[in-house]
């Protein structure tokens, strides 16, 4: 068991305590409070000497593990450009957990984070929502799959218009999804019928199809990369011909159609923010969107989109969000509960709740205003993982 005691613990799942303690035992958090009943048996204690603590936080859209640091193309295992329609690839499958980035995100806070295929293709595949701590990715998985990767705008149609095949227009690519979700509703209807029913054939196997089941059951979103308005409208459009969840991942342009936005309910994650307009569709790219977000009354993760933004500035971007005009309260919730309750993985992280995963950083200082702010211990389940 492990007990961080004189700790300013912000819960996120209510108001804030100001000196407190929080058990831990066997990974999972047992208690918090001002005060803890403390069992019999082998105790360490963490002094937090007043620090603030909060829960780990929680990235949800990066490419971390398959766009290795500092490699070249021996690292680059996020975009399968063969073929611009590839829901069968699995991020699972080419993560490598000792990539620098996770021990940079450990000594930053970041505990969790969601990764996954590039925008290069229509479909890339589907995202983990993973552990940044482990050796194995098959021990660091919190949930597989957590979403499947779709992109619209300048990225699919630039990347095939230089192999001369389609998509080459914003007309392709949405054409290209609509096919495959056509393809892809036959194909589970018929699963379905002959689950139901043993008299009826079940349809040929098909990867690709087969891979899109959890996204036509239900069960996952697609994950849209999408910056420019008309291609966040876009791709609304075509998750809602389908009737499939979607969420808007980077929504550049979020600022310019909040009030739209807000009518659909759409689950949007904001950013890379601290980044060059290095392409057109990011003009209209500012800290200031998540302000405007927030005063629509979206829910909403801020993100980095790393290795766009090096995954230990997700604190700062949150930061710099603040000095636009969003509410430092609404910025803590970004990177932490907001972004587990959008992923459907607020059951076990996002807050310091019993019964939730201890992963649990005590800070050096405030990550959302101090520049010069560190974890001074990280905890993932439970397991002091970081100690400066």
């Amino acid at each position: 068991m492990l007990l961080i005691e004189n700790a300013y613990i912000k819960t996120m799942a209510g108001a804030d305590i100001a000196c407190g303690q929080i058990l831990i035992d066997g990974g999972k958090i047992a208690a918090v409070g001002e005060t803890v009943a403390i069992p019999e048996g082998e105790l360490e204690r963490i002094d937090a000497m007043g620090r603030l603590c909060t829960p780990g936080f929680i990235d949800a859209h990066c490419h971390v593990g398959l766009h290795e640091e500092g490699i070249g193309f021996e690292g680059a295992d996020y975009n399968e450009t063969s073929d611009p329609v590839t829901p069968q690839m699995r991020a699972i499958d080419a993560i490598n957990p000792t990539c620098e980035a996770y021990a940079a995100a450990i000594e930053s806070g970041i505990t969790t984070v969601v990764t996954g295929p590039g925008s290069a293709n229509v479909v890339g595949g589907t995202f983990l929502a993973m552990k940044t701590w482990g050796k194995r990715v098959d021990d660091m998985v919190l949930k597989d799959p957590v979403a499947m990767k779709v992109a619209f705008g300048e990225n699919p149609k630039r990347v095939y218009n230089g192999m001369s095949k389609s998509p080459r227009t914003r007309m392709a690519t949405a054409a290209l999804l609509r096919e495959l979700l056509f393809k892809a509703k036959r194909y589970a209807d018929e699963v379905d019928a002959a689950a139901a029913d043993p008299e009826k054939k079940a349809p040929a196997f098909d990867m690709k199809l087969n891979a899109m089941l959890p996204v036509m059951h239900g069960e996952i979103p697609l994950k849209a990369h999408a910056h420019r308005a008309d291609d966040i409208f876009t791709s609304i459009r075509v998750a809602d011909e389908f009737g499939v969840a979607i969420t808007l991942d980077h929504c550049t342009e979020g600022h310019l159609i909040a009030d739209e936005l807000a009518k659909t309910g759409k689950p949007v994650f904001v950013g890379p923010s601290l980044t060059s307009k290095s392409k057109y569709e990011l003009k209209n790219k500012t800290f200031e969107t998540p302000k405007a977000l927030a005063d629509a009354g979206i829910k909403f993760g801020i993100i980095t989109d790393a290795p766009v933004i090096p995954l230990q500035y997700l604190p700062l971007c949150a930061g710099l969000a603040v000095k636009a005009g969003l509410e430092i309260e609404t910025a803590w919730k970004a990177i932490t509960i907001h972004p587990a309750e959008l992923l459907g993985i607020a059951d076990r992280v996002g807050s310091i709740e019993v019964g939730k995963d201890a992963d649990i950083v005590i800070h050096q200082g405030n990550p959302l205003t101090d520049i010069d702010s560190t974890a001074a211990v990280t905890i993932i389940n439970g397991k002091i993982v970081c100690r400066n």
